[in-house]
């Protein structure tokens, strides 16, 4: 039925075109703005369905192919493609902007139409860098995701916004600069093709690997982020506003990881073998090292960042565990678990990232406060409200039937194939997910009431209910029966693993 249709192409214009609608709707009618940005994020969250129900899972081919002649002159490619890698992502963009646009939806009332253009912009792009078969294409929806970001930040956030989306935009674009440069030398080593695929074949040296896999770890470590270029986070995510902390959380930081899927591990298999041991201490660093940071911050939204810094590091563990597994086991089972656990880690991160910091947001709209030392006894007054930010506090520290379990556990199993010690640092992320989330939890929620402001709170209202639930539900399927998502990407991840021992020296 949808063979014929260029559905990614709708896909990804949808929202964009419907973000410059509602510019031109303006603020003089300000709900109906909000009601055509609802309107097209359902609408782009439909035509996303079926890049599911019509996918085959049985083939690692690219599905779903758009490829035109841009820019022919330096055989640039409008090159449109998913694969059981991207489309988990392009549903979790998809679904998410519809719980941002009804998350905002009475919340923000200075400058309504511009937000919510922003987000269904944004929304576009980042599609469009997960469905990009060509490498400029991809690296131009790579760059333009970070204007709407920028601006939701530096206008709608807060008193430190501006120093907060400096730091952001310089740390993404310096790294972005040279991913551009590897790029342009794999085009000219490849006799004049962008296509991603075909840098996967490139005769490349031990040398040249390792440069070029230097250049895509800068881009996508900061986009992660891992440590050491994780600093510009904490920053970005205290100064944005609700909306602007869940998309960053539960979407970009995962296009670093979906770039060493798609760049770093099959273009440069020789280098990343290499380099695991940089990869693997940097994974383990953010998540020990990290987690202990997350136990000492007062500042809630800061608390989630450094948690989201420790989660990802999981992500990048499990996809570069997976050259010390080949070393000891011949089969292909061990590999596929890390790469799929960091996949399924992408995705349940993305549900529990965001409803973390739309619980901050929800008690913030009426305090106006994120500091943990205001709070206490919130339960008493916001009953409801504690129920789902208990069980989204209890999914953040890994409880077993919820989505936050699924992914670590699929990595640690993994892990102990290649070593002990690095499955039993891993493993530590458990303990210290449970400290500082439930610290966190303990300290806001329960005991007596603290104060007359948190005497004074009312409960969730319909709205707040609604985007809450969606979350809990994703959150709850995703940890009860993962199957639906790791069968997607099983055909993929397998080609992956059968590509990088082919090509490893």
């Amino acid at each position: 039925m949808y063979a014929d249709w260029p559905l990614l192409s709708l896909v990804i214009w949808t929202p964009i075109i419907g973000g410059i609608l509602v510019l031109f709707a303006g603020d003089k009618e300000p709900s109906g703005a909000r009601k055509i940005a609802l309107l097209v994020s359902i609408v782009t969250f439909l035509l996303t369905i079926p890049l599911y129900t019509q996918f085959n899972t049985d083939t690692h081919l690219i599905q779903f192919v758009e490829r035109e002649s841009w820019i022919p002159a330096f055989n640039i490619e409008y090159f449109l493609g998913i694969d059981g890698i991207s489309m988990p992502l392009i549903l979790l963009t998809s679904f998410i902007t519809v719980i941002v646009v009804i998350s905002a939806w009475e919340v923000i009332q200075y400058r309504a139409s511009q937000y919510f253009a922003a987000f269904l912009i944004m929304e576009g792009f980042m599609i469009g860098t997960f469905s990009a078969m060509d490498s400029i294409l991809f690296y131009i929806f790579f760059e333009a995701m970070l204007i709407p970001m920028f601006l939701i930040i530096g206008i709608w956030g807060g008193a430190n916004r501006i120093y907060a989306t400096l730091k952001f935009f310089l740390y993404t674009f310096i790294g972005s600069v040279l991913m551009l440069v590897a790029l342009i030398y794999m085009y000219n080593k490849s006799d004049g093709s962008f296509a991603i695929f075909d840098f996967h074949y490139l005769p490349l040296t031990l040398t040249e690997q390792v440069l070029i896999f230097l250049a895509f770890l800068v881009a996508f470590a900061v986009k992660v982020p891992m440590w050491p270029v994780h600093t510009w986070l904490p920053d970005a995510h205290v100064e944005a506003p609700t909306g602007g902390s869940v998309i960053l959380a539960a979407i970009m930081l995962k296009i670093g990881g979906y770039g060493f899927l798609r760049f770093s591990l099959p273009i440069t298999p020789d280098a990343s073998a290499e380099l695991d041991w940089l990869i693997i201490t940097m994974s383990l660093t953010a998540v020990v090292y990290i987690g202990f940071v997350a136990l000492v911050q007062q500042d809630m939204k800061k608390l989630i960042a450094y948690s989201s810094i420790a989660h990802m590091g999981f992500v990048t563990l499990g996809f570069f565990i997976v050259f010390r597994i080949m070393d000891v086991d011949s089969t292909a089972q061990g590999s596929a678990l890390a790469l799929e656990g960091g996949m399924v880690q992408m995705v349940s991160h993305g549900f529990i990232s965001g409803a973390m910091f739309l619980c901050v947001g929800v008690m913030y709209d009426r305090m106006h406060s994120r500091q943990i030392a205001d709070y206490g006894g919130v339960a008493n007054t916001m009953p409801v409200f504690a129920a789902f930010m208990v069980f989204f506090a209890m999914a953040n520290a890994g409880l077993p039937g919820t989505s936050g379990f699924v992914g670590e556990f699929m990595v640690i199993l993994a892990a102990f194939k290649a070593s002990f010690w690095i499955a039993f640092l891993a493993a530590l992320t458990l303990i210290l997910g449970a400290a500082y989330t439930l610290w966190m939890v303990k300290r806001v929620i329960f005991g007596g009431v603290a104060n007359d402001n948190v005497k004074a709170l009312t409960d969730i209202n319909k709205r707040e209910f609604l985007f809450l639930s969606l979350l809990a539900i994703a959150v709850l399927v995703l940890g009860l029966w993962p199957d639906p998502l790791v069968n997607v990407m099983h055909a993929t991840i397998n080609n992956l693993i059968n590509h990088i021992s082919i090509s490893k020296i």
